[in-house]
């Protein structure tokens, strides 16, 4: 019989798997570039580059998404329940305080980021701390922390990063071929193959990032069912945060400061499409799982 635990343990097997295809789309768009123009440094440089973004996003990512959300720091004496209810949940977690954040908005959202548990960041909008009571509250945090306790934070700087180093390297072929890299060391071999080999290249340069944010996308819906699970196990109560996603999917108004580049990091999509996606293709670019699912699999636990 299903459980909270059997579908945490389904979502680390499924996110891994996708983050081992990110890693297959990364190696085969590197080896075809640098087999199309026969030169390796291509390559090279994309990692060295890669590398860099990748130790910059550790580092300062969590402050990278805070100011994008206009997240501002709490004290007790602002916020006082807020304080208290994460305290608890964290020392029932095993987990140390987080900085905690404000976000001056009315719409109902929350997300954690930082690039481990001992430098973790949680914000919460005003709209949030007025909508839920004390109880949706908890889970609405629980779900957080859940992110931080699992790693999903560093996950999803991971994400971003491979999403970026595919975005460059596609962008740095097609720049090559419109300039005429292609026929770099090509001068003997045959025209046709040479053409072939080009118009493969050039479908792996547009479909690549395509690809990586769709497979980004799925970890980050993946992420979403993890917390949600991990976050009622932690307060031993699924229909509070059943309830606070029903309420703030119901609210439609989006966030004013909503950005692409930290939507997946929300517990709910600042851009406020909630709701069913009965379509394939609407639901592979989906941030978020569709609430009905999320609250049924809470409901059935």
């Amino acid at each position: 019989m299903s459980s909270l635990y059997t579908h945490q343990d389904a979502n680390i097997r499924k996110t891994w798997i996708l983050m081992t295809g990110f890693f297959i789309v990364i190696i085969a768009l590197g080896w075809g570039f640098s087999f199309i123009y026969n030169a390796p440094e291509i390559l090279l440089i994309a990692v060295v580059f890669s590398v860099f973004m990748n130790v910059f996003s550790y580092w300062y990512s969590d402050k990278i998404a805070l100011a994008i959300s206009g997240a501002k720091p709490t004290t007790r004496e602002s916020h006082r329940e807020l304080w208290n209810i994460t305290e608890n949940l964290c020392i029932t977690a095993g987990l140390p305080l987080p900085r905690l954040y404000v976000i001056e908005d009315p719409s109902p959202n929350a997300f954690a980021t930082g690039r481990n548990k001992e430098h973790a960041a949680v914000a919460v909008t005003t709209g949030l701390l007025a909508m839920l009571d004390r109880s949706e509250l908890e889970g609405v945090l629980a779900h957080e922390l859940s992110h931080i306790g699992n790693r999903d934070i560093l996950v999803s700087t991971i994400v971003v990063v491979l999403v970026g180093f595919v975005a460059l390297l596609s962008d740095f072929f097609l720049r090559m071929t419109i300039w005429g890299g292609g026929n770099r060391g090509n001068g003997n071999r045959d025209g046709r193959i040479q053409l072939i080999l080009i118009v493969v290249g050039v479908g792996l340069a547009i479909l690549s990032p395509i690809i990586a944010t769709i497979i980004q996308l799925a970890i980050s819906r993946k992420r979403e069912f993890l917390a949600d699970a991990s976050g009622a196990l932690l307060t031993r109560y699924p229909d509070a945060l059943a309830s606070a996603l029903r309420k703030i999917s119901a609210q439609g108004t989006p966030m004013k400061r909503a950005n692409h580049a930290t939507a997946h990091l929300f517990i709910s999509n600042p851009f406020s499409n909630h709701g069913s996606a009965k379509g394939f293709l609407t639901r592979l670019f989906m941030t978020h799982p569709p609430v009905e699912e999320r609250i049924k699999a809470l409901r059935n636990a």
